[in-house]
Parts: C-alpha cells; sequence; structure tokens
C-alpha cells in the first residue's frame, strides 16, 4: 500500500473516531472481494456473451415471456450462495455494533453484510434469499430456488416462483427506499464504497446527506468525487480493514 493511500486511511480512522452516526451506502465493488463480479467492470456480467444481453434477460418482461431462459441465467450468474463475507463486510457490522454506525444501505442482493452480522440493512434492489409464489405468495429460500429443476414452482399450489429481486421496469421498494433516505439524512458522516454511483433512483438517495463528512472509497472516479471530504481510490476492504473501531 503506498504512502498517500495510508494518509488517507489515517484520514478516515479520524473521521470514524469523530463521527457517531455513520451510514455506509456500498454497491457490487463490495462483494467482488467475495469472488461476485460486479456487473459493469471488464470482467463483470455486462461483458458476458449470452443469447440475449444480460441487461435484457434481468427485466420484468423478459422474465414473464422467457421465464426458463431467465432462470437459466439467473442462477447461473446472480444465485451465488457459496460465498463469505469479505473484510469490508465484517468491519462495517463491527462498526455498527461498537455503535458507530447506524446503518448499511446496499445495492447488492447477495445478502452478505447479514451474514456478516450487520443487522440494518436496507436493500435496495431485493435480496437472492427471499423468493415467493406469485400465486399463494409462499416464501422460499434461495436454496429451494437454487435445485430446483428449470423454473422452480411452488410446492403448495404450483404457481410461478419470482426472486425478490429489483428488475429492471420494476420500481423500488418505498418503505426500504425510504428507510435509506432517512437513515443517510440523519448521518453524521456519509461513507460511499464500490459503487461507481451511476445507477438510479439508488445513486440520487446520497443527495438526503446533510452530514459534515463525505468519504468515497472505489478503485476508480465516480461523478461525486468532488463533492467528497476524502476521496480512497483502492479496493474497499482493504481500506476497511484498517480502521479501528
Amino acid at each position: 500500500m503506498d504512502r498517500k493511500v495510508e494518509e488517507q486511511i489515517a484520514e478516515l480512522q479520524h473521521i470514524v473516531d469523530t463521527h457517531s452516526r455513520i451510514v455506509f451506502f456500498g454497491g457490487a465493488g463490495v462483494s467482488t472481494e467475495s469472488g461476485i463480479p460486479d456487473f459493469r467492470s471488464q470482467d463483470g456480467l455486462y461483458h458476458m456473451q449470452y443469447k440475449y444481453p444480460p441487461e435484457t434477460i434481468i427485466s420484468h418482461t423478459f422474465f414473464m415471456e422467457h421465464t426458463e431462459e431467465f432462470y437459466r441465467f439467473y442462477k447461473d450468474k446472480m444465485l451465488i450462495t457459496d460465498v463469505e463475507p469479505n473484510a469490508a463486510h465484517r468491519k462495517l457490522a463491527e462498526m455498527e455494533k461498537a455503535g458507530k454506525l447506524t446503518a448499511v444501505v446496499t445495492q447488492n442482493i447477495d445478502g452478505l453484510h447479514q451474514k456478516a452480522g450487520s443487522r440494518n440493512v436496507y436493500e435496495l434492489h431485493g435480496s437472492i434469499h427471499r423468493n415467493y409464489c406469485m400465486s399463494c405468495h409462499k416464501f422460499f429460500d434461495a436454496e429451494y430456488v437454487k435445485h430446483s429443476e428449470g423454473v422452480p414452482r411452488c410446492d403448495a399450489c404450483g404457481g410461478l416462483i419470482k426472486p425478490d429481486v429489483v428488475l429492471y421496469e420494476e420500481g423500488l421498494d418505498m418503505n426500504v427506499l425510504n428507510g435509506a433516505a432517512t437513515a443517510i439524512a440523519n448521518a453524521d458522516c456519509l461513507i460511499i464504497g464500490g459503487t461507481s454511483l451511476v445507477v438510479y433512483p439508488a445513486a440520487g438517495l446520497i443527495d438526503y446527506f446533510r452530514g459534515d463528512s463525505l468519504v468515497l472509497i472505489n478503485k476508480s472516479a465516480t461523478s461525486r468525487d468532488r463533492m467528497a471530504n476524502l476521496v480512497i481510490a483502492a479496493p474497499i476492504g482493504e481500506v476497511l480493514s484498517k480502521i479501528k473501531v
């Protein structure tokens, strides 16, 4: 780790030490260190070759009209359950337990924040761990869907099971959105990590922040870098693992 990043981490340590209502807003980059591919990097989902583009496959229309093809892609590339939280997930859970961090707002659907021990998590785009029958609304976990033959069907009524994941053309859950907005509005420090801040309406949530310290941790530049008090261009897990709470 170079000296500049070390100095920036020391600055982040001071920010963490002097704030008590920290909110973390994260994206795909938080989970890539656990082995989950992101969508937009060179080896991410958008660069993989399928019969249809990924952004077409993970749309509501495609799910309804080509359900078997949707599930072939979903099970192969999105329903990833055999992964563990990394240093970033663990440190955020530790910060919450210490009374430093009030909420995690995530665009990820992998459930790794909860697996690491975080309790107050706003999942903007849903979760692979929640699946519901579209007919009788019975709940099914990720393993049921993963091990089903072809299109998963309800074992009670035979209805189609849909992941509780926000697809293209679908709106975000307003309760989750409002909860995340309130948490960010009440924060004295907002740490943004592992996201390029190009997915809306999720990225627009950071406009609710009224605190005094905005920190951006991302390997590549974002459109909000100029607004931040501190910008660290390094892997999120590497940075957060150095922070003491």
